[in-house]
């Protein structure tokens, strides 16, 4: 009875400026989750892109409210969440003897994307 989720709604934060390795550890943790975990989660997390996915998230979950209104919200969960690599802005930090280094700083894009969890009566 294996059937094809398919998503509800999705949302999507660009040009976050954090590295994606970074924002990927905390990204990882809510994957696969129920909505209302997911929150929990980032609410405890410590790193400094939590707030960030947790913005994303609930606009996720606003943005399945929106587009149907018999959504039921403690059904959904996190059924895709990923992070991409945004542009790279080339900074140059001053170096001994009139020399220049360069360095890159990293942006990242991340993506929620919400499904809806048949009740467990139904099957």
């Amino acid at each position: 009875m294996a059937t094809e989720a398919v998503s509800l709604a999705k949302a999507e934060a660009r040009y976050v400026r954090i590295s994606p390795q970074k924002a990927r550890l905390v990204v990882d943790m809510i994957r696969g989750e129920q909505a209302g975990d997911a929150m929990n989660i980032l609410r405890v997390t410590n790193k400094r892109i939590s707030p960030a996915v947790e913005k994303v998230l609930r606009s996720a979950i606003a943005n399945a409210e929106n587009k149907s209104q018999n959504v039921d919200v403690d059904r959904l969960y996190v059924m895709e969440a990923y992070v991409n690599e945004g542009p790279r802005q080339k900074r140059i930090r001053p170096a001994p003897m009139g020399r220049a280094y360069r360095y890159q700083r990293r942006t990242s894009h991340i993506v929620v994307k919400l499904g809806e969890r048949e009740a467990e009566g139904e099957e």
